[in-house]
């Protein structure tokens, strides 16, 4: 019997995906590139590599690696305690990690920003500890821990519920400890969902603006995102020298995600080797 679809046959179905693929994602990326190969390449490089831009790119992908680092050992233990046990108000907090979801990223900077300033409730208990946040590299990163954090619980959650029990179980009866279980037989599991949860929250850290302008103080040459550089090249109708600085992000972001998806092929032949 012929299997009945609910969308129309695989050419109308393939037309309509590519078509509106190209519509919201392909057609602004080539205008992109476009802008930015409009510039000579003597032009192109010496806005690229220009000291502001070097500098902004410095603090932008330091404070992303940090903030991808952080959020890759918090939100696997975060997805752990959601999944493997049961609390009052799991729900909640459950209902929690998809709050920099929803919040608008402009209101999440300026929450942030009257925590950590110094007559905030946390910046004034840490200002008494010698540590500065507000306006301060360290206050980029965490914008950045507050708002990528979901993309690796949101992506190991489902792997961690749907994992058989029983092999965790076949394992204990082998006398293995709870770390050698852990390493050996539920991480190589979970790699697949890791990488591409870091790699989702590295490219939202690259690319995030609002929640960060508020906490960053945007100081050139030392709390300068790349994101607000673009910004700033807009403002002053630099369209060409916005594009040029846009198009190393997006490089940036393609070769992340190339790299990503090659780990995470790896993973898979080894788990279907193993």
């Amino acid at each position: 019997m012929r299997r009945r679809n609910v969308l129309p046959g695989l050419p109308l179905s393939l037309g309509l995906t590519l078509f509106y693929l190209g519509l919201i994602v392909v057609l602004p990326l080539a205008a992109l590139v476009f802008k930015a190969a409009s510039l000579g390449p003597e032009d192109y490089w010496r806005i690229v590599s220009s000291s502001r831009a070097v500098a902004s790119y410095r603090v932008t992908v330091l404070a992303a690696l940090v903030a991808t680092f952080f959020n890759l050992f918090f939100g696997l233990a975060l997805a752990w305690v959601l999944t493997r046990y049961r609390f009052p108000g799991r729900r909640l907090v459950d209902a929690l990690v998809d709050i920099p979801f929803a919040l608008p990223t402009a209101v999440a900077g300026i929450a942030l920003t009257a925590l950590f300033t110094q007559n905030g409730w946390f910046g004034s208990l840490l200002g008494g500890l010698g540590i500065k946040v507000a306006y301060t590299p360290l206050g980029i990163m965490i914008a950045m821990c507050f708002t990528s954090l979901p993309f690796i619980v949101r992506t190991v959650q489902p792997v961690l519920e749907d994992l058989d029990p029983a092999l965790e179980e076949a394992a204990q009866s082998l006398g293995g400890s709870d770390w050698s279980i852990f390493r050996k037989v539920i991480l190589p599991l979970l790699a697949p969902a890791l990488l591409a949860g870091v790699s989702l929250s590295f490219a939202r850290c690259l690319g995030e603006f609002g929640a960060i302008i508020f906490i960053a103080g945007n100081q050139p040459m030392q709390t300068e995102i790349t994101a607000l550089l673009i910004f700033i090249r807009l403002e002053e109708y630099d369209y060409q020298a916005a594009a040029a600085i846009a198009s190393v992000l997006l490089l940036t972001a393609f070769l992340m995600l190339a790299l990503t998806n090659a780990l995470q092929a790896r993973a898979l032949r080894y788990m279907v080797k193993g």
